[in-house]
C-alpha cells in the first residue's frame, strides 16, 4: 500500500504532470478569455447597430450618455410628447438610457401598422405581472403562445351577446343597484369607487356566474387585487429581488393571499356543480394545497365555459407546468376591471357635466322600453347611449399610453422607417384621440353625435353640437351607429395583435347597465361639492331615483 501511495506522490510531484496542469489552466482561461471577448464584441456590435439605425429617427439631442434623463411625472411626459411631434414629426425617438430607445407614433396609419406587426408588451410590464399574479400564458409572452387562448376568450365573450338583448343579466345589474341604494343611503359616493365596483361585480359574474354574487369575500377580493397591483410595479423596479425587505415578504403574503381567495371562489364553482371537468391536474393540484372548504347552498352559476376556458393548461398540444393555477383568472379580472371602471367613470362624469344629454337618453331608453315585446332592454337601439359610450372612451382612455416592442425583429413600416428591434414603441392615445385631424375642430369636446350618422351617408357624420330635436331621436330620423374603429385614431381598447379581446362585450355590458341605471336613476353632481376641485378620486355625485 505504501508504494502504491509513494508512486502516486511521485507522479503528481513530477515535472511533466505539473506542466501538463499549467497548461489545462491555460486553455481553460484561453476559452473564457475567447467566450467573454466574442460575447462583448457581440453586444458591442449589437450597441452601434442600435445607434445608426436610431440616428435615422427624428429626435431632440441628447447631451448625455444615460439619455434624457428624468422624463418627469405621466402629465409632463404627456406635453413632452406633444411638444415633440409638434417639432419633429409624426414619429420621433427619445433615449432612456445608452441601450434603451423610446419611439413615439401618432400618425394614425403608422400606428395601424405598427400594431399589427408588434406583437410583445414591455418585459418590465410582464415582469410586475407575473410578481402579482404570476406566470400566465394569455398575458405578457410571446403572441403565438397567447394567440390561442385569446382567440378562445374572444369568442367565449362574444358568444355572450349572440341571441341576447342584455349582455348582463338583470339579477346582476339588480345587485348594483342594490348596492348604489345602500351607498345613497350614507350621502353621496366618489365616482372612482363606485365605477370600480360596478365593472369588478360585471366581471366576477362574467366568469364565475351567479355564485360570486352570493360569494361572502368579494368585497375583500376586489380591495385586495387592486392594491396588488397598485404595488407591482414598485417592486417589479428592483434589478434583483429585494429578498432583505421586510415590505416585500408582506407583499408576497398578499400575493399568496389573493390566490387562495381566487382559488376559494374557483372551488366554490367546480365543487357545487362540476364546473372544471376540463381542468388540468395543475390546477387541482393548487384547490387541493389550498385546502379551502367549499361553500355550500350557493345560486346556481351560468360562468362554467368562461372558467374552464381560462383553466384551460394546454397550449399547442402540451401542458405548461410552470404557470400559475389562477394565473389567467386574475389576469383578467385585474385588466378587464381596469378598462371597465375607467370607462364607467368617464361616462358618468359626461352624464354629470352635461343633464341635457343624459335627460336625451332617458328618453331614448323609454322609448326602446315601450316598443320592446319583452321586458329586457335591447342596447342595439339605444343609439345615443352606445354613441355616448364611444364618445366617452375617446375622451377618457383607458391608459394615455399603448406600450408595444419587437424582441427580435426589426419594425420595417411601408413608408421606410425602421425601428430597431427591442425599441419601446409607445403611442400617445390621449393626445391621438382629440386631434383634430382625425377629429374636426371639436375634437376637445364632448360630442356623442360625431358616432352617428343618418343612413345612407356613413360618410357623413353628424357634428350637430346644438343637439336639435332632429339629432337627438336618431330612431325616428332613421340615424345609423358608426363603428368607431373604421377611424384609426380609435384606441382605448387597442388595436392590433394585442387589442382587448372583450371590447364589444365591454361596450354591452356598460350598455345595459347604463339602460337600467339611467331608467330608475338620475346622476347629478353633489350640490354641496359642486363647485369644488375635483378630488383623486373622481367628482362626488348622487344618485336621485326617479318618480315614474
Amino acid at each position: 500500500m505504501n508504494s502504491v501511495l509513494n508512486s502516486v506522490n511521485d507522479f503528481v510531484s513530477s515535472k511533466s504532470t505539473k506542466e501538463y496542469a499549467k497548461k489545462e489552466l491555460n486553455a481553460i482561461l484561453w476559452v473564457a478569455l475567447i467566450t467573454i471577448t466574442v460575447f462583448s464584441l457581440a453586444k458591442v456590435f449589437k450597441l452601434f447597430r442600435l445607434w445608426s439605425k436610431a440616428s435615422q429617427i427624428p429626435g431632440p439631442p441628447c447631451n448625455s450618455f444615460f439619455g434624457h434623463g428624468n422624463l418627469g411625472s405621466r402629465e409632463n411626459f404627456i406635453d413632452l410628447l406633444s411638444v415633440s411631434h409638434d417639432k419633429y414629426g409624426s414619429v420621433f425617438k427619445l433615449w432612456l438610457g445608452p441601450t434603451q430607445l423610446l419611439v413615439s407614433i401618432k400618425d394614425p396609419t403608422l400606428i395601424k401598422e405598427m400594431l399589427l406587426k408588434a406583437e410583445d408588451k414591455l418585459p418590465f410590464i410582464g415582469k410586475a405581472f407575473r410578481l402579482a399574479f404570476g406566470r400566465s400564458s394569455l398575458f405578457f409572452c410571446s403572441y403565438d403562445q397567447a394567440q390561442k387562448r385569446r382567440e378562445s376568450l374572444a369568442l367565449e365573450l362574444n358568444g355572450k351577446m349572440l341571441g341576447r338583448a342584455n349582455v348582463i343579466p338583470k339579477n346582476v345589474v339588480d345587485c348594483i343597484m342594490e348596492r348604489v341604494d345602500a351607498i345613497m343611503s350614507k350621502g353621496s359616493v366618489d365616482c372612482k369607487s363606485v365605477s370600480q365596483h360596478m365593472a369588478f361585480t360585471i366581471l366576477g359574474t362574467t366568469l364565475f356566474g351567479d355564485t360570486f354574487l352570493a360569494w361572502s369575500k368579494a368585497t375583500f377580493y376586489e380591495e385586495l387585487l387592486m392594491m396588488i397591483a397598485k404595488d407591482a410595479s414598485f417592486w417589479a423596479s428592483y434589478r434583483v429581488t429585494p429578498f432583505w425587505k421586510r415590505g416585500f415578504w408582506r407583499y408576497q403574503s398578499l400575493c399568496t393571499k389573493l390566490k387562495c381567495l381566487t382559488l376559494d371562489i374557483v372551488q366554490q364553482c367546480g365543487k357545487n356543480y362540476g364546473l372544471f371537468s376540463h381542468m388540468d391536474q395543475n390546477s387541482h393540484n393548487g384547490i387541493e394545497k389550498v385546502g379551502i372548504k367549499a361553500a355550500s347552498g350557493a345560486p346556481p352559476s351560468n360562468g362554467v365555459e368562461m372558467q374552464d376556458k381560462l383553466f384551460s393548461q394546454e397550449l399547442d398540444g402540451h401542458l405548461n407546468e410552470r404557470e400559475e393555477p389562477c394565473g389567467n383568472i386574475m389576469g383578467v379580472m385585474f385588466h378587464g376591471c381596469i378598462a371597465t371602471s375607467s370607462l364607467i367613470g368617464s361616462i358618468l362624469e359626461r352624464l354629470v357635466t352635461d343633464v341635457e344629454i343624459q335627460d336625451k337618453i332617458y328618453s331614448e331608453i323609454i322609448k326602446v322600453k315601450q316598443g320592446s315585446v319583452k321586458e329586457d332592454q335591447n342596447v342595439e337601439k339605444m343609439l345615443l347611449l352606445l354613441a355616448t359610450i364611444y364618445e366617452s372612451a375617446r375622451l377618457l382612455p383607458a391608459g394615455p399610453l399603448l406600450q408595444r416592442c419587437s424582441l427580435k425583429d426589426d419594425l420595417i413600416f411601408k413608408s421606410g422607417v425602421v425601428i430597431p428591434a427591442g425599441a419601446v414603441l409607445v403611442v400617445p392615445a390621449q393626445l391621438l384621440q382629440m386631434d383634430d385631424s382625425s377629429w374636426g375642430s371639436d375634437a376637445s369636446k364632448f360630442n356623442p353625435y360625431r358616432f352617428l350618422s343618418k343612413a345612407g351617408k356613413d360618410s357623413d357624420l353628424v357634428q350637430d353640437t346644438s343637439y336639435t330635436e332632429e339629432a337627438v331621436d336618431p330612431i325616428q330620423c332613421s340615424f345609423i351607429l358608426n363603428d368607431p374603429n373604421d377611424n384609426a385614431a380609435f384606441l382605448p381598447f387597442g388595436s392590433g395583435m394585442r387589442a382587448c379581446v372583450g371590447q364589444k362585450f365591454a361596450i354591452h355590458g356598460v350598455a345595459t347597465l347604463f339602460a337600467s341605471l339611467l331608467q330608475r336613476y338620475e346622476v347629478r353632481l353633489d350640490p354641496q361639492l359642486a363647485n369644488n376641485p375635483k378630488s383623486t378620486t373622481g367628482p362626488q355625485i348622487v344618485f336621485v331615483r326617479r318618480n315614474s
